[in-house]
């Protein structure tokens, strides 16, 4: 198809004040197939302009007369090309006295895109139409192509930094409407049918999980597990009704992607009705692999997008699988409040809180176990976020139930754990604050490897921490005799994790002092003690939380 034939409908607006010249230009575009808009000086043409603004169809290019009577064509110009909203639209002078090199400098400087020497033969203008035309689309054409490329950079930087799918799936939601100018819903489907869903803000969310699952389970039968992208269209009737617009059955256009491990596939779904397409109609298409430039104009960003969403899926339902494993050893291997061992003589509440769902998995622990010589309690953390972090805890803490049958001595345990570590596992360091309690005295003997020291809050509202210390386990270090001191029946033993209390860019030694002043201000009794404590400090936590208190019984 020529260019002839592509810009005829265009609209041309014809500026000058002489009646015959106007009629005479007009005739001549419009025997091309142009639609003209006659305007007789400058001022009329900004109100035109102004009016036409408005209603979001401003003409494809202006022929100004550069001798006007109320201003010349070159001040129109460069009132034109100075608003923002008028500056793309092609402005070609035109003259019958003024055609020397000065003159068509000035028009330039102005910002025109052409001059025109008149009479000229109809062809000529023609072609000059034509060219201002195709040049003007084609910078538009590119200045579009460049935004929606920034747009589609923008979005994928924001998939990327997704911490959960979740989140992954709102990131690619709202990227694909700022793509595509259109509601948008995103699914993120994992191997095992378990499907994640977001959508754009643009959009009302519906209350109902209907359609969601719907579209899910229609999804997972159409998709293909092969690497790569293809794209197609639900008819109406298929697609749930109101996923996109309340209320509204439409025609769905769905990108789904799934990276190279084929584990997540992913769906970018779109109203076919408002996606530009070549002949689509409202017939399935399909096409695999990468998009290039024969593809509809929006099509290759959508590709894009799915694609780097597919991408970054795959380690995060990596880590969830994982995270879903190491939150099975803690379950498993931490004993519940209500299935702790009977310590005569001792009362005793435990607390266990893991992080937030999008933070690596922790591997803190608590026991409380009875031995010959008292009651031996530990509190401890493996250095690190990891499965390896919750499977070492386990080991540490089974060693130390096997370890107390023969051994209660907490500077004996210590070391006898950091042999085992150092063993088993000589890259991995671990922190632990283990108490042997003889509830008959309330002497009791603490140890300390490289942890959060005890806090003793006594009668009346004081508390303070046992200074106490020792290197970590994992160093081959000396460890130091154990702190003795005698617990009051009044007196309650706390022992927590640094997951309580760290946060990023405060030390840990303000965070510590917070955490005594509080535990100094909460009510009697361990249950109040706890939950005081984790009001204060247990909200959005980025480290799991394990807390110990005991007191005689």
């Amino acid at each position: 198809m020529n260019d002839d034939v592509k810009q005829s409908g265009t609209t041309v607006m014809v500026v000058d004040d002489v009646p015959t010249n106007r009629y005479a230009m007009g005739a001549v575009l419009r025997r091309a197939g142009h639609h003209v808009v006659p305007v007789a000086s400058a001022g009329e043409a900004l109100s035109e302009l102004d009016v036409r603004l408005r209603a979001g169809a401003l003409p494809d290019v202006a022929l100004v007369d550069v001798g006007l009577p109320d201003m010349s064509g070159f001040e129109l110009c460069r009132r034109v090309k100075s608003t923002p909203s008028t500056a793309a639209l092609p402005v070609v002078h035109f003259s019958a006295t003024a055609v020397d090199a000065k003159d068509r400098c000035r028009g330039l400087d102005a910002g025109a895109d052409a001059f025109l020497p008149v009479p000229a033969e109809p062809r000529e203008i023609q072609a000059v139409v034509h060219a201002a035309v195709r040049r003007a689309r084609r910078r538009t054409a590119a200045e579009a192509l460049a935004h929606r490329l920034t747009l589609l950079s923008q979005a994928i930087i924001t998939v990327q930094t997704a911490r959960c799918l979740g989140e992954l799936a709102d990131a690619a939601a709202a990227g694909a409407a700022r793509l595509t100018g259109t509601p948008a819903v995103v699914f993120v489907i994992g191997p095992d049918g378990e499907a994640h869903h977001g959508t754009s803000r643009s959009r009302l969310a519906l209350s109902d999980a209907g359609p969601h699952q719907a579209a899910a389970r229609l999804i997972t039968r159409i998709a293909d597990r092969r690497a790569g992208v293809h794209s197609t269209v639900v008819p109406a009737p298929l697609w749930p009704t109101g996923l996109f617009r309340p209320g509204v059955q439409d025609d769905a256009r769905l990108v789904l992607a799934s990276a190279q491990e084929g584990r997540a596939q992913v769906c970018i779904a779109t109203p076919a009705s408002a996606a530009p397409s070549r002949g689509a109609g409202n017939c399935a298409t399909s096409h695999d692999g990468p998009a290039d430039d024969r593809r509809p104009f929006a099509a290759f960003p959508a590709e894009r997008l799915a694609q780097a969403t597919a991408l970054a899926a795959e380690p995060l339902l990596m880590y969830q699988a994982e995270r879903d494993i190491a939150l099975t050893l803690q379950h498993s291997f931490l004993p519940q409040p209500h299935r702790l061992p009977h310590l005569p003589g001792v009362d005793l509440v435990v607390r266990y809180v893991p992080a937030s769902r999008q933070t690596e998995i922790g591997g803190d622990f608590y026991a409380a176990l009875p031995t010959r010589d008292g009651v031996l309690t530990a509190v401890g953390d493996v250095v690190g976020h990891s499965l390896e972090a919750a499977t070492v805890m386990v080991e540490i803490r089974h060693a130390l139930r096997a370890y107390c049958v023969e051994e209660s001595d907490p500077r004996a345990l210590a070391e006898r754990l950091d042999r085992m570590l150092l063993h088993y596992h000589p890259e991995v360091t671990a922190t632990v604050c283990l108490t042997l309690l003889d509830p008959g005295t309330g002497r009791i003997r603490i140890a300390n490897a490289g942890h959060i020291p005890p806090v003793i809050v006594r009668e009346g509202g004081r508390a303070e921490y046992v200074r106490v210390c020792g290197p970590l386990l994992g160093l081959a270090l000396d460890r130091p005799e154990p702190v003795e001191l005698v617990l009051h029946r009044e007196d309650r033993l706390l022992m927590v994790t640094d997951g309580l209390i760290e946060t990023r860019g405060v030390d840990l030694t303000t965070s510590m002092e917070q955490l005594r002043t509080a535990a100094a201000g909460a009510p009697p009794g361990l249950d109040a003690l706890c939950d005081t404590l984790l009001g204060c400090f247990g909200h959005d936590r980025e480290d799991d939380i394990a807390m110990l208190a005991l007191r005689l019984g």
